[in-house]
């Protein structure tokens, strides 16, 4: 009976899914919603569109460079204590930016909320995987995965819609209530955690963090230039680039070699063939999901001539294909395993972008819309069970350090995503990256979708298989957690 008490959600575990999503969908939203507004803001702060551009890069850049310091944070200061200061930065930094006078504060105040963003954004995983435990964590993974499947998605969508209707400073305003709730919300239901006594805790890996923050920022900037110029032959891509991947490499050798204190990524993870397998699958299907979002509002204003916010609106089915496929799958791999699933939802997916590159101009948007909602499903339907199978290999010591790479990976995997396919519209297809007629460029960019999901597909056999059993052990401490999380 103790089995089967462990496998359902309880109201304890469903209150703590719910006030962490609420903490952690205002960094999703921000990070893709005051894209919108860059000609707003070009024209309130009488500046270029570069210089605005750096309101979305600094805050990208200060989110990256933040995550791996969580992980080695959280056992410093704990869970709840470092969930309500990430929180708290980023109001402040939200409040703020509303307040911004010029472009210079603008970003100064953006980048105080990528820090915040920081903190909270991998703490949602790390809370919601300590608190599912290894045979819950496809199905709250699938309810998690609803959030950050319509994020990226919404966030264009409602920031259009505010800025629209009530002005650019609006945009960070909205920020200040829904967090001030999800802070008070969090004193209550959050789990304090054992109490970690002040001096205490893991020391920090100064080197490590002096090396991997700065490369994983380096080759995002590299990135976003290389999506932004649609090439990667420049000197403000390749510089970085180069930097970048040399920080890394140099983080790797330190991380094997170090003995005083424990590294911010222990690298032996990736010996694990599982975990290897999932982190890498979880970055493929980032890099699958922005090509696909970077392409379609472009399809949509080029090829029908659509304006920005229906182009948006028409992008929504990849999303809520996914946010619907992600709780089922999520729910079936806690019984399943991953590698069926993975495998059926590649296959959707790759069968759903090879449709897409049969699609032209004269084809009505209905098809691209169907289109986009089976890719939406197809991935939902790997990323969720990828998830759970991670969290399923990792030791419970591990699990802010696993998702801390999981993060990083999935934002990398979205910018080189976005970098790919602008190097393939203006390569391939010249006319439709410049707002020309040709489609030849939209084709080649489903093509390169199809070839990451045939990645996906072929890594499928690497994935963790059908979960054992939980011990009697697991299923007494995972009850006492539910019951934990009850009295909350």
């Amino acid at each position: 009976m103790s089995h089967l008490r462990d496998d359902r959600l309880d109201p304890g575990l469903l209150r703590l899914i719910g006030v962490t999503l609420l903490g952690g969908i205002m960094g999703i939203l921000d990070s893709t919603m005051v894209t919108v507004a860059a000609d707003t803001l070009a024209d309130e702060f009488n500046t270029s569109l570069s210089a605005i551009s750096w309101a979305t890069t600094g805050y990208l850049l200060a989110l990256t460079v933040t995550i791996p310091i969580t992980s080695w944070a959280v056992g410093r200061f704990g869970v709840k204590r470092l969930w309500l200061f990430g929180l708290v930065l980023f109001l402040v930094g939200s409040l703020a930016s509303a307040l911004a006078w010029d472009v210079g504060s603008l970003v100064a105040f953006r980048v105080v909320q990528g820090v915040g963003a920081g903190v909270v954004d991998p703490l949602v995983l790390v809370i919601l995987a300590r608190a599912a435990g290894p045979s819950r964590a496809g199905r709250v993974m699938g309810m998690m995965g609803v959030v950050l499947s319509l994020g990226p998605v919404l966030g264009p969508v409602l920031g259009g819609v505010v800025l629209e209707s009530m002005g650019w400073r609006s945009m960070f305003y909205i920020n200040p209530p829904i967090g001030i709730v999800a802070v008070l919300l969090a004193l209550r239901v959050i789990p304090a955690g054992p109490p970690v006594a002040r001096g205490s805790g893991p020391r920090l890996d100064m080197v490590g963090a002096l090396l991997m923050a700065p490369g994983f920022a380096a080759i995002l900037l590299a990135l976003t230039e290389a999506g932004e110029r649609a090439r990667f032959a420049a000197p403000s891509v390749l510089i970085p680039l180069i930097l970048g991947v040399a920080l890394l490499v140099g983080y790797v050798i330190h991380a094997l070699r170090i003995r005083r204190t424990e590294p911010l990524i222990d690298i032996r993870l990736f010996s694990s063939r599982g975990f290897a397998a999932s982190v890498t699958v979880q970055g493929l299907v980032g890099l699958a999901t922005f090509a696909v979002l970077f392409t379609l509002p472009l399809h949509y204003q080029v090829l029908h001539g659509h304006g920005a916010r229906a182009a948006g609106l028409l992008v929504a089915p990849l999303g809520l294909g996914s946010a619907l496929a992600m709780p089922l799958a999520g729910r079936l791999s806690d019984r399943l395993g991953a590698r069926d699933l993975v495998r059926g939802g590649a296959v959707v997916a790759a069968l759903a972008s090879a449709g897409l590159t049969r699609i032209g101009a004269d084809s009505g948007e209905v098809w691209s819309v169907l289109a986009a909602f089976a890719v939406g499903l197809g991935l939902g339907g790997v990323g969720a069970p990828t998830m759970g199978s991670l969290y399923r290999t990792l030791p419970p010591e591990k699990v802010p350090q696993g998702s801390s790479v999981v993060y990083n990976l999935n934002q990398l995997g979205g910018a080189l995503g976005v970098a790919c396919v602008a190097l393939i519209l203006a390569a391939v297809g010249s006319g439709a990256a410049a707002g020309g007629g040709g489609i030849d460029g939209f084709q080649g960019a489903y093509w390169f979708v199809f070839a990451i999901t045939l990645i996906i597909l072929a890594a499928a056999p690497l994935l963790p298989g059908r979960p054992g059993a939980p011990t009697a052990a697991q299923a007494d401490a995972s009850s006492a957690d539910g019951s934990a999380l009850a009295r909350q």
